[in-house]
């Protein structure tokens, strides 16, 4: 992998620390995506007991799968400590005055990366991850954990972002210089290879594109800053940055400039699958032989 693939865990964690008091007023596409990702469960017929929500962020997602599977215990795992606490006051200050008084549990919340979940084995009927795989380095790292803490037969829905995001953005910096100054996103049909190499089954990717448009340049930095978005590539420009060279990133983005407003798009991928039964053993008879037996599995609740 490229150095300038490659992601910085660290500054990614730094940046969504730095981000969680601001977040909430900038992620209009976070909760756009995951709005859209909901509307997929009304297809899915699957009652967990235990649901994961990766990447949780400051628990809006979390929340909306609380609501639609009331039974379920729903675990929040994140790599930013600060998003966590904001999505557990956030729960504290949405109970009122009767929640505070009958003490009603907090969220259970855990502070880890995606890339090594600090779950046993088979412990989860769902993994739900809204915008966060775009953060890892190999997606068949991340795969292979949801695949080893699923329940046989459980399910991960996830949303990423494809290469084509922020294009704009990556061809005026392109006008500058030719430092990566915008993340690296990887391709769908990688996503769905990682997918299937992982031993996922019936793996479902679709795309689409969604553009947000801005009044200015820096109106669209302020809301990656604010979500904290910044760019983590190992082979990101660490300088400080002249008004004359961020004059010349305004004047190429300029020019994308349609109806008074400048475009920013995001590719967002969607991708579901299934964690298979295992396949059962042949018994061996006293004269070396095999019995295989057949079963025709029930269908998904």
């Amino acid at each position: 992998m490229s150095e300038a693939f490659y992601t910085d865990k660290d500054r990614v964690r730094a940046s969504f620390e730095r981000a969680a008091t601001s977040y909430d007023s900038a992620a209009v596409l976070q909760r756009e995506v995951s709005d859209r990702m909901a509307e997929r469960l009304d297809y899915i017929k699957l009652q967990p007991a235990v649901i994961l929500d990766a990447g949780s962020g400051t628990g809006y997602g979390a929340a909306m799968l609380r609501q639609r599977y009331p039974q379920a215990r729903v675990l929040e795992l994140d790599l930013a400590h600060g998003m966590l606490c904001a999505s557990r006051e956030k729960q504290r200050d949405g109970q009122g005055m009767l929640g505070r008084l009958f003490r009603r549990p907090a969220p259970w919340q855990l502070c880890a990366d995606v890339e090594r979940l600090p779950l046993a084995d088979h412990s989860v009927d769902m993994i739900w991850s809204n915008l966060a795989i775009q953060w890892v380095n190999v997606p068949d790292s991340v795969f292979a954990e949801f695949q080893r803490v699923l329940k046989p037969e459980g399910m991960v829905m996830f949303s990423t972002l494809g290469p084509d995001t922020l294009t704009e953005l990556r061809a005026a910096f392109g006008a500058v210089d030719g430092a990566t100054h915008v993340n690296q996103f990887i391709d769908m049909h990688d996503l769905g290879d990682a997918l299937m190499h992982c031993g996922f089954s019936e793996p479902v990717m679709d795309m689409e594109k969604i553009v947000m448009t801005y009044d200015s340049v820096r109106e669209v930095m302020h809301d990656l800053k604010a979500i904290g978005a910044h760019n983590a590539t190992a082979g990101r420009n660490r300088g400080l940055m002249g008004k004359h060279t961020w004059q010349r990133i305004c004047d190429a983005y300029e020019t994308r400039r349609r109806d008074g407003q400048l475009p920013a798009t995001y590719e967002v991928l969607y991708g579901h699958a299934w964690k298979a039964q295992p396949k059962k053993k042949p018994t061996i008879l006293a004269d070396g032989s095999q019995v295989i037996e057949f079963s025709r599995s029930p269908p998904k609740q």
